[in-house]
C-alpha cells in the first residue's frame, strides 16, 4: 500500500500515473456493476438464442398446420366422393329390389305357362317326393329348404328331385320356358359362427341358397341365360314365425316357371343370343 505522502505526490502527477503504477484503491460498487453488467449480457443472449429458437418452432408449426389442412380438405374430398359412391349403390339397390319385387309379384300372379303334359309330370313329381310342391295353376314350385339343405347351410342334399324338375324342363316345349329361383328363411339370426362365416346373416343365406340351387339346375343341363336368381331373407314369410313347425314352411326355395317373354331379373329376353 503507498504511503499518504506517496499517494499525495501522485495526486499530483494524476490518476492515470497511479493506475500506471499499479496503485488502486477497493471498488465493490464497480465490481458489482460489472458482474451485474456481465449477467445481464448473457440474459440477453439466452433470449435471443431462445427468441430464434421459438421464431423457427412457429415456422414448424405453421408449415405442419398447413399439411394437416391441406390433408384434412384431401380427406373430405375422399369421405365425400365415397357417399356420393355409397347413395348410387343405394338408389341402385332400391332400384333392382323395386323391379325384383315386380317380376315377383308378376310371377306369383302369372297363369301358369305350362301346358298340361307338362304340369302333369310336375303333378306326378310333386306325388313321388313330398318335399316338392307344386301349384298346378300357376306352375310355382316350392322346396323346403330342410330337405334340401342342413341347417344354417347352402350345400344341396344329395336329393334327386331336382335332377328330375330339370329333365322334365329340358324337354318339348318347356324348354322355352325361363326360370326364377328365390330363396327365403325364417327370422331366426344367424347366430353359430361356423355358420355366419360363411353366411353373416340371412340375405346372404337365402341368396346362396338360390344359388346353390341355380348351380345344381345347370349341372342338370338346363342353360344359365334361362335362370335367374335372388333372395328375400325372412321378409317374405308365408306363415308367422312363432314356432318351429311355422319357421319350416318360411324356410323354403320357390322356383317360378316363366313364359318365354317374361324378364328374368331385369333381364331382356329379346337380347339373348
Amino acid at each position: 500500500m503507498c504511503s499518504p505522502a506517496r499517494v499525495l505526490s501522485l495526486m499530483l502527477i494524476g490518476l492515470p500515473a497511479l493506475l500506471a503504477l499499479g496503485c488502486t484503491a477497493p471498488n465493490p460498487a464497480l465490481r458489482q456493476s460489472q458482474l451485474q453488467s456481465r449477467r445481464l449480457w448473457e440474459e440477453r443472449r439466452l433470449l435471443a438464442a431462445q427468441s430464434a429458437q421459438s421464431a423457427q418452432s412457429a415456422a414448424a408449426l405453421a408449415a405442419e398446420r398447413e399439411r394437416l389442412a391441406q390433408e384434412q380438405a384431401r380427406l373430405q374430398a375422399d369421405l365425400d366422393t365415397e357417399r356420393q359412391r355409397i347413395a348410387n349403390l343405394q338408389q341402385e339397390r332400391s332400384e333392382l329390389h323395386d323391379r325384383m319385387a315386380t317380376l315377383i309379384s308378376q310371377a306369383r300372379n302369372q297363369k301358369n305357362p305350362l301346358s298340361a303334359e307338362t304340369t302333369r309330370r310336375f303333378e306326378e313329381l310333386s306325388n313321388r317326393f313330398p318335399e316338392f310342391e307344386f301349384d298346378p295353376h300357376t306352375g310355382v314350385s316350392k322346396f323346403h329348404t330342410d330337405i334340401l339343405f342342413p341347417s344354417g347351410s347352402a350345400d344341396l342334399k344329395p336329393l334327386p328331385v331336382l335332377r328330375e324338375f330339370a329333365a322334365i324342363l329340358n324337354e318339348g316345349e318347356a324348354q322355352r320356358l325361363n326360370i326364377l329361383v328365390v330363396g327365403h328363411t325364417d327370422d331366426q339370426r344367424i347366430a353359430r359362427p361356423a355358420t355366419a362365416q360363411k353366411h353373416p346373416t340371412n340375405w346372404h343365406l337365402s341368396t346362396n341358397r338360390a344359388n346353390s340351387v341355380i348351380v345344381e339346375l345347370s349341372r342338370a343341363g338346363i342353360k344359365e341365360s334361362r335362370m335367374g336368381a335372388a333372395g328375400y331373407s325372412m321378409y317374405q314369410p308365408v306363415a308367422p314365425n312363432k314356432d318351429d313347425q311355422s319357421r319350416g314352411k318360411n324356410r323354403r326355395v320357390e322356383i317360378y316357371v316363366l313364359a318365354p317373354d317374361a324378364v328374368v331379373a331385369g333381364w331382356d329376353p329379346n337380347t339373348r343370343n
